[in-house]
Order: structure tokens, then sequence, then C-alpha cells
């Protein structure tokens, strides 16, 4: 049975050669005429190694994408976990072969069921997405957490921003904020970034969460982007002293968002994909606030 988790001599050969008493010994050129041997045996880690040669070219070897996917198919096949997951991004980006989506998520799943921590990150973000599969927030959910909790920064920070913009989770801005801090210790610098956005938005608008309804509309009917964002997480949630309205959730949503509030225009985005607050489905309008809202833009 294959190893699933390369040892580190394996993967020093693969990015530049064998560890310094070998290497005294025989010339680069010699190293890959027996890589080259050992996966013409049938050996595994070595189809996959000399799969990795050919794909970037090295000692000599002119890079060849082509043969390179079929070396590491063949080790995908006969189970390694590493070249399972690498195969799925072969498909993925037509490198070395046709571009097949369906392949793609098929050889992520089962690198991700042998705990490939990378290809648990890709197929929950694949399902999050939408692309190459259809969109599943459960399954996303699933290996996301699975890939967070082998310490996938990447992973982390999506739970994160899942969180922050209610996306497949309810929002919530303590979970958040908790998951995109774990991704920053690692030094994910997106992380870092959107952590002192986040900090920015909650200091200002500690007061507006313990202001009372009156004082929340009388900011909202002034402009005030922020009053106007919370007011309409009342009106849906008919939370505080407010009673439920779908129809004045939306309409101070939309006035959130066109005032320039980045959250309300995710949460529009998020509304019109799912078809809430009494509306029906309107992928355009989801993609349209969408689009502003990585703009950073209201109107």
């Amino acid at each position: 049975m294959c190893k699933q988790i390369l040892s580190g001599a394996v993967i020093a050969l693969a990015l530049g050669g064998l560890a310094q008493p070998v290497a005294a010994q025989i010339t680069p050129r010699e190293e890959m005429e027996m890589l080259a041997n050992e996966a013409r045996d049938g050996q595994p880690e070595s189809e996959l190694l000399y799969g990795l040669a050919l794909l970037r070219g090295r000692d000599g070897i002119a890079p060849d994408p082509a043969q390179g996917y079929s070396w590491i198919r063949r080790a995908a096949h006969e189970g390694d976990v590493y070249a399972q997951y690498t195969l799925g991004n072969l498909y993925a980006e037509g490198r070395g072969t046709e571009a097949k989506p369906d392949r793609a998520i098929y050889w992520w799943r089962q690198a991700a069921q042998g705990d490939n921590r990378d290809a648990q990150y890709r197929l929950g973000k694949a399902y999050l997405e939408g692309k190459r599969v259809a969109r599943d927030d459960v399954a996303a959910i699933h290996w996301l957490t699975k890939a967070a909790q082998q310490g996938s920064a990447d992973a982390e920070y999506l739970i994160g921003k899942m969180y922050l913009e209610g996306d497949a989770v309810a929002q919530d801005r303590l979970l958040a904020r908790d998951w995109l801090d774990r991704a920053a210790r690692q030094g994910h610098s997106e992380a870092l970034n959107v952590l002192r956005g986040l900090a920015a938005v909650v200091d200002a608008t500690t007061m507006v969460y313990r202001q009372s309804t009156d004082e929340l509309k009388a900011r909202a009917h002034a402009g005030d982007p922020q009053a106007e964002y919370e007011l309409a997480m009342r009106y849906q949630d008919g939370a505080y002293d407010v009673t439920k309205n779908d129809a004045k959730a939306l309409q101070w949503l939309l006035s959130a968002a066109n005032h320039g509030n980045l959250l309300a225009m995710r949460t529009l985005a998020h509304v019109y994909n799912q078809g809430e607050l009494g509306i029906s489905r309107d992928p355009q309008q989801g993609v349209y606030w969408q689009q502003r809202a990585q703009q950073g833009r209201g109107r």
C-alpha cells in the first residue's frame, strides 16, 4: 500500500534532489534517470515525483505537462493521496490535459477522504461557490471544517468570511473574528486585512446596537448607512421592539447598500441568491450586489 504522506526525503527529491550524502555521488541527471526507472517499475511515489519533475522541468528534462499528467494519473489511480490532489488540480486548470471540472471534483474528493487538507479546502470552496459542482452548503461546511481542523489557514479564513457575511451559516461576528484570528495567526494576509476592517466596524457600531429603535430610525432616516443596516436586521429578525417586516428589511438594506455599507451589499447578494425577504430568487441581482461589495462601493 502506498504512503499517503510523502517523507521529507521524497519531497526533497521532487523539489531539488536527493539528500547531500547521496547527491554527492551521482549527478542530478543520474538522479532523474533513477527516478524514471523506479516510476517505470510501478512505484507510486516515484511515479508522482517523476510526474512533478516533468510538469516543471528540471535537471536537463524539458517541461512536458502531458507526460507529467500521465505519470501523476498513474500514481493517483494507485492510491497516492498527494497525487490524487495534484491530479484534481491538473483537471481544474487544464494543465497537461483537457480541463474537466467533474474530474477535478472527483479527485479532490478522493484525496479529501484520504485526509489531504488542501484537497478538503478546494473541495469545500468549490461546493461553497457552486463552481465545477452544484452548490452544497452542508458539504462546503463539512470539508472546510475538516481542512481547518488540520490547520489550513485558507479554510480558517474562508469560514471566518462565511460567518462574517452570513454565507451558508447564520451571521455571527464573534465566530467570524475567532476564525479570522486563527488564520491571521498563521500569517494569512487577507485575514489580517478583514480583521482590521471588522475591528473598525465593531468600534463604530457598538453604540448603534445599544440604541433604541426610535434613535436608530432617526439616524437611519438621516442617511447613516450603519444605522440603516442595523434597522434592516431588526426588521428581518423581529429583534428588540421591532415587529418582523420583510418589506421594510429589504427597503433599509437597499438604502444602506446604496449608501456604501458593504455588509448590506453582501446581505443583499445572499437575499437575491436565496430568494428571501419575500422576493423571488434573482441570481443576476445576487451577482450584481456581490460585485459591488467586492468593489467596495455604493452607488
